[in-house]
């Protein structure tokens, strides 16, 4: 089983109180909940894309012991504050790979993977015989801030938008897939594409602009 998430960021203290308001009384107590949340879905045969910014701390030993502790196979797309990327202590092998951006397979879909979020990604309008999307762009960075609602914008006009398709000469809305994964979303715990999109799709249709921080 494959499973996605995005900004977990471990050792950061002050998403307790600033930014995410995670409400942790500590960091160790916030890292020791992620780490029960991520190991209560993930076995150790599974696979979890980390869409970057899996750890503040820019010490390669406190990442090390993290990585140690989660079940599964892991793959990292790096984000703006994973530092710990270049200290000499920070072991590499914890991951498959790490990399700025990829494509993957996932059932017979593609997925899409950065830690920022792509408005117009490879494959955006490739959709199956039945009219379903085949392509998911999935993404991190926003956490739930603003910026996360005025990607909402976007993608409630690029859906509503209509586009001449040059093969069929008929007109057809434009599908956008765009999907952040961020851990508080789910409560910390890694989900499979079909859990990332049915959990979307539910908090999407809930928005309002006054549950965003700006």
């Amino acid at each position: 089983m494959r499973y996605y998430i995005a900004d977990l960021h471990f050792g950061h203290a002050k998403l307790n109180e600033l930014m995410d308001c995670r409400g942790f009384g500590t960091v160790e107590a916030m890292d020791e909940y992620m780490i029960r949340q991520w190991n209560s879905r993930v076995r150790p045969g599974d696979e979890v894309v980390i869409l970057g910014d899996f750890c503040m701390s820019i010490k390669g030993r406190y990442a090390n012991e993290i990585l140690d502790r989660l079940h599964g196979t892991k793959y990292l797309i790096i984000g703006n504050h994973d530092k710990f990327l270049d200290n000499r202590d920070f072991d590499v092998k914890h991951f498959k790979w790490v990399k700025h951006y990829e494509e993957m397979k996932d059932n017979k879909r593609k997925v899409v993977l950065s830690h920022y979020p792509i408005f117009c990604y490879n494959g955006q309008y490739r959709l199956d015989n039945h009219g379903n999307p085949k392509v998911y762009m999935l993404y991190g960075h926003v956490h739930n801030t603003y910026d996360e609602y005025l990607i909402n914008e976007f993608r409630i006009r690029t859906e509503q938008s209509e586009r001449l398709m040059r093969e069929s000469g008929e007109k057809r809305t434009i599908p956008c897939q765009m999907i952040n994964c961020f851990c508080m979303f789910s409560d910390y715990v890694p989900l499979t594409l079909d859990e990332w999109i049915e959990t979307d799709a539910k908090r999407r249709a809930a928005i309002r602009p006054e549950d965003y921080i700006i």
